[in-house]
This record gives C-alpha cells, sequence and structure tokens, in this order.
C-alpha cells in the first residue's frame, strides 16, 4: 500500500473544510447548494449549484503557497475535460435542461478567514 494513510485522511478532512467554505461564501452570494461531491465513472465535481436559472458547476481548488502556479493553474486542460464530462453525466442523469456554467472557487486554506477567489466561468465546456 502506497502512501500515508493519516495523510490521506489529513487531505481529505481539509478538502471538505475548503469545499464547506465555498459552499457557505457562495450561498451568501445568493447561489442555492444542490449537490455535494457528485461522483460518476467520469470524475466527480466538488459542488453544484444554482444561480438564479444557471446551473452551476464548482470545482474547489485550495493551495497553501503559489508553488507551481498556485490553485487556479491546477485546473488543467485533462481536470477541465473530466469536469465537462461529468457534468454532462449529471445533466443527463437528472433530466435538467438549463444554461450552465464551470467556476472554481479558489482557497488559501481551510480555516475561516482563508483568502477566497472566486472566479465566475472559469471556463467553458466549446
Amino acid at each position: 500500500m502506497s502512501g500515508n494513510p493519516s495523510r490521506l485522511s489529513d487531505t481529505s478532512t481539509s478538502g471538505n473544510a475548503a469545499e464547506e467554505l465555498a459552499a457557505r461564501h457562495l450561498q451568501r452570494q445568493g447561489l442555492t447548494l444542490l449537490a455535494r461531491n457528485y461522483r460518476c465513472r467520469f470524475g466527480e465535481i466538488d459542488l453544484i449549484m444554482r444561480d438564479a436559472t444557471t446551473l452551476v458547476f464548482v470545482e474547489v481548488r485550495m493551495r497553501r503557497g503559489a508553488n507551481f502556479g498556485g490553485a487556479a493553474a491546477s485546473i488543467t486542460a485533462a481536470k477541465q475535460a473530466k469536469l465537462i464530462k461529468t457534468a454532462q453525466h449529471y445533466l443527463a442523469q437528472s433530466g435538467r435542461d438549463s444554461s450552465c456554467r464551470f467556476d472554481a472557487v479558489l482557497l488559501s486554506s481551510a480555516q475561516t478567514g482563508a483568502s477566497i477567489e472566486w472566479i465566475k466561468d472559469a471556463f467553458s465546456a466549446d
């Protein structure tokens, strides 16, 4: 078995805390939470929210530093493709037919008071 189990647990815990901070931040901005951690064979979407009539697929990223480009740079073209396929699966399964966008929420930490950057329409499915 590779990896340190306690390290994986710490990563999972901080990831859940980061997603909770992001969800609360977006809810304060008027978005409605529809689902968390939507998984299918293509991948996972951290948060699915509604902004008025628009369905919003949210990728939450936390980076403690700007090494390797920071949190935004970690949403690679390959990651975007997985998110798009997962979103298409969600739409097919839910029967929803509405306008959509992909947002990113970038956090400096999973602690209250962390810097939060919300990038609306971070990338498109075109």
